[in-house]
């Protein structure tokens, strides 16, 4: 008499699909998997990029008695700059993204950073930080190498060190508080070390508190920028009675991202030269 399997062999196809099922679960939870098709291309992040994401945004500031001057940040998302129509609307000193980690040089960056100059601005450069993928004193190096050097003429401003939410993964880049604070001293040390300046640092309070665990230890050297899409800079990260600049909207006129630095032209320069 014949023996019928019919049974035996579904229950084989079907514990087999089971673990085809377990193994493509397994691989949709490793890192760099899940997730992946969403994450922006390495390079392409810039200051202020996750600010809405995280914080929001709220109305423009209002009109205050202190003296500000109006300030861009670009980066390759802007191309080549429109630079005699932000003087003309009366923008006064702009940030050029130079880097990425150790992999990316914005390919805009010598019209940005030479543009803004000739027009007349107060120009700087600032670096885009991935802790997750070298030391802070690797990325202070690259950046130094590929735009971020200082020199005393008066129209230069210090490196900045753009250090916010991760674009490409876990927001703190996978540190804990004390090993991103360590991350960040060692490119500020190293950026000390190669230019004499001391970098400007650009974060938003929140960021800094989760992934500083809201350090105070850099404050007395090291000027803030500080990012807000609202009416006031709001409460400052710990360490900073004031910030030196304030990056308040990324829908500003012919470039979005605009910054007011705290203080008349002459601090501008103050700051310039040292």
């Amino acid at each position: 008499m014949p023996v019928h399997r019919s049974g035996t062999t579904g229950r084989s196809r079907l514990a087999a699909a089971g673990t085809l099922l377990a193994v493509l679960s397994l691989l949709l939870t490793l890192p760099g998997t899940a997730g992946a098709a969403d994450a922006p291309p390495r390079g392409s992040a810039y200051l202020g990029m996750g600010v809405i994401a995280h914080d929001g945004q709220g109305g423009l500031p209002r009109d205050s008695r202190v003296a500000q001057t109006e300030g861009v940040d670009v980066s390759s998302h802007q191309g080549n700059v429109n630079w005699s129509g932000l003087w003309s609307s009366g923008v006064k000193w702009a940030y050029a993204k130079a880097t990425e980690g150790t992999y990316y040089k914005n390919p805009y960056f010598a019209q940005q950073y030479n543009g803004s100059y000739n027009a007349g601005m107060i120009r700087g450069s600032y670096h885009f930080a991935t802790p997750d993928t070298t030391t802070g004193t690797a990325q202070a190096d690259y950046f130094v190498n590929n735009g971020g050097r200082w020199s005393r003429d008066g129209r230069t401003l210090p490196g900045v060190l753009d250090i916010e939410w991760n674009p490409y993964g876990a927001a703190c880049f996978g540190k804990t508080t004390s090993a991103m604070v360590t991350w960040i001293r060692d490119f500020l040390n190293r950026y000390k070390a190669r230019t004499g300046r001391d970098a400007v640092i650009y974060t938003a309070t929140s960021w800094w508190t989760q992934c500083t665990g809201n350090y105070s230890g850099f404050g007395a050297s090291n000027p803030l920028w500080i990012a807000r899409y609202d009416t006031t800079p709001g409460t400052l990260p710990a360490g900073w009675a004031y910030q030196t600049m304030w990056q308040y909207t990324s829908s500003g006129p012919i470039v979005g991202d605009h910054d007011k630095f705290n203080g008349a032209l002459d601090r501008v320069v103050a700051l310039a030269n040292g």
